[in-house]
C-alpha cells in the first residue's frame, strides 16, 4: 500500500532540547546586541531585532506544544527567520549579491517547509542545508572578521546558535509513515480538529457572517419514548450494569450517531469549521455530593464513534467516580482556582489573551483538555433533580457546538386507534445547537437517526460496521 510521510518528534529531550536552548540563546544574544547598539533607528529596531526575535521565540513555542503531532509549524519561524535574513540582504552593495542571497534564502525556507510538511520523504537534505552555511560562517565569515569587538561579534554568534538549533532539530526528527488515506496534520489545523477545506460556500463564509454561538444557535425541543430503553436498562442491570440509565443510553445513541453523522462532531473556531475526526469529546457538570452547598466539577469523556454501550458506561463512571472521590483539586478544579487568584480587572485580560490564542489555535492542548467549553457535546441532566429540561445557551468561549438538556420521565395516557388507552413513559431531551456547522436536514436526519436507536437500543451492543469520515 502506497505510504505518505509525517515528520515529528518522538520525545522532546536531547537534541530537541538543545535546539530549542540554542534558539533561545540566539535571541538573548541579539536583545543583548541591541542593547549595547547606541542608536537604533526604528526600521532597523523592528526587522533586526524584533523580527528575529520574534522568530526564536516562536520556535521553542512550537517546538514544546506542538513538536510531537504538528512539527510542519516550525516552518512559521523559520520563513520569519528568512525574511529577518532578506531584509539585511538588502543593505549589500552589489546588487546581485542581494539578489543571490534572497533566492538563497527562499530556497532554504522553501525546502524546509516542503520537507516539514511531508512532501520531501527524507529529511536529509536539511542536514547540509543548515550545516554547511554554519561551517561557512565559521570557516571563511569568521576570518574577515578578525580583530572585531565583542558587541560586534554578537550578531555573528546569533546567527550561527540560530543555524545549529535547526540543524538539531533536523538531526532529531523522525519520519512516521502513514498509510494511505490516513489524515496528515497540515496548515491551518488545530491541535483538537483538522480544517474542514471543501465545504460548499455557504458554509465557508457564514461563520463571518454569523460570528457567535450565541447568535448562531437553534432550538430543539425533542421527546423519546422509553418502551424499549427501560427493557434495556433493566436487561442490562440484571447482567450485572451498575448505575446504568437513561443517560448512558443517550449518550451510546448520540456517539453512534456520530458514526453515520460525522458533521455532529465539527466545531468553529477563528470563523472556521473543524472536525474532531474520531475523537468525541462530552463535557457534563455533576455534583460531589446531591446537596446544594455541595460544589460542581466538570468532567470530560472522549469517546470513539465505534465505542459500544458498554465501552461508553465505562468510561463515563470511571470519570465520575474518579472526581467524586478526589477532593476539591481535580485538574479542572485546579485551572478555575488559579484563575480565581487573579484580580478582576487583570482577569479579564487573561481571559481576552486566551479568546485570542483559541482563536487562532495556539492554545496549548493541555488547556483544551481541561476546558469545559471545548468539546463536541455539553449534556445535562434535569432528571436527578426531578425537573423538565431547559434550552441551555452555547458558549461564546471555547468550541462546543451542541448542548444537551434532558429532564424526568414523565407518563401519557395515549388512545391507539383501536380506542383503547394505554400509559407511555416519554423523556423530555432538548437540543441547541450551532447552526453554522451542519444545516437543518442534517440535524433533522441525525435525530431521527437517533430515535431509530432509542427505540432498539440493542444496536448499541454491537459496533457500527462503518464509521463514516468529514470529507477534509
Amino acid at each position: 500500500m502506497k505510504q505518505r510521510t509525517v515528520y515529528w518528534l518522538p520525545s522532546i529531550r536531547g537534541m530537541v532540547l538543545l535546539s530549542a536552548l540554542l534558539m533561545a540563546g540566539s535571541g538573548l544574544i541579539r536583545a543583548a546586541w541591541a542593547i549595547g547598539e547606541p542608536e537604533l533607528s526604528p526600521s532597523i529596531f523592528l526587522f533586526q531585532v524584533l523580527l528575529p526575535l520574534w522568530a526564536n521565540l516562536c520556535f521553542v513555542w512550537i517546538l514544546f506544544l506542538d513538536g510531537r503531532e504538528r512539527l510542519y509549524r516550525s516552518a512559521i519561524p523559520v520563513w520569519l527567520g528568512c525574511a529577518f535574513f532578506a531584509v539585511k540582504a538588502f543593505y549589500f552593495v552589489s546588487i546581485l549579491h542581494t539578489v543571490l542571497c534572497l533566492l538563497l534564502y527562499a530556497l532554504v525556507a522553501a525546502l524546509y517547509a516542503a520537507t516539514v510538511i511531508g512532501v520531501i520523504p527524507t529529511q536529509v537534505f536539511l542536514w547540509p542545508l543548515f550545516g554547511l552555511p554554519m561551517l561557512y560562517h565559521i570557516l571563511v565569515e569568521s576570518r574577515q572578521k578578525t580583530g572585531w569587538t565583542l558587541h560586534e561579534w554578537l550578531p555573528e554568534l546569533s546567527v550561527l546558535c540560530c543555524m545549529a538549533a535547526l540543524l538539531c532539530l533536523s538531526l532529531s526528527m523522525r519520519r512516521r509513515p502513514v498509510e494511505e488515506g490516513g489524515l496528515i496534520r497540515r496548515f491551518g489545523d488545530r491541535n483538537d480538529g483538522r480544517r474542514l477545506r471543501t465545504l460548499s460556500p455557504i458554509f465557508a463564509v457564514s461563520p463571518f457572517l454569523m460570528k457567535t454561538r450565541n447568535t448562531s444557535q437553534n432550538f430543539i425541543a425533542d421527546q423519546i419514548e422509553l418502551t424499549a430503553v427501560d427493557r434495556y436498562i433493566a436487561e442490562k442491570r440484571r447482567a450485572g450494569w451498575k448505575g446504568f440509565g437513561v443517560l448512558h443510553v443517550i449518550l451510546a445513541a448520540y456517539v453512534r450517531a456520530c458514526a453515520r453523522y460525522p458533521g455532529l462532531n465539527r466545531f468553529i473556531a477563528g470563523q472556521r469549521v473543524y472536525t474532531r475526526d474520531r475523537v468525541i469529546e462530552v463535557n457534563m457538570t455533576i455534583k460531589k455530593e446531591m446537596s446544594t452547598d455541595s460544589p460542581d466539577t466538570v468532567i470530560k469523556v472522549t469517546f470513539d464513534p465505534a465505542d459500544t454501550a458498554e465501552t461508553v458506561i465505562r468510561r463515563f463512571d470511571e470519570q465520575v467516580q474518579r472526581v467524586k472521590q478526589t477532593p476539591l483539586n481535580s485538574s479542572f478544579d485546579k485551572l478555575a482556582g488559579t484563575l480565581n487568584l487573579i484580580p478582576g480587572l487583570l482577569l479579564r485580560g487573561v481571559v481576552a489573551l486566551l479568546q485570542a490564542g483559541d482563536y487562532f489555535g495556539l492554545l496549548p492542548r493541555r488547556l483544551t483538555v481541561l476546558s469545559p467549553f471545548h468539546g463536541s457535546l455539553f449534556i445535562t441532566s434535569m432528571a436527578s433533580l426531578g425537573i423538565p429540561p431547559i434550552h441551555h445557551h452555547l458558549y461564546d468561549f471555547g468550541n462546543v457546538p451542541v448542548f444537551c438538556s434532558f429532564g424526568k420521565k414523565r407518563r401519557v395516557y395515549e388512545t391507539k386507534r383501536d380506542g383503547t388507552v394505554i400509559l407511555r413513559k416519554y423523556v423530555d431531551c432538548n437540543f441547541v445547537t450551532d447552526e453554522r456547522i451542519v444545516d437543518g436536514f442534517y440535524y433533522a436526519s441525525a435525530i431521527r437517526y437517533i430515535h431509530g436507536l432509542m427505540n432498539d437500543p440493542w444496536q448499541l451492543d454491537v459496533p457500527p460496521e462503518v464509521v463514516n469520515r468529514d470529507q477534509l
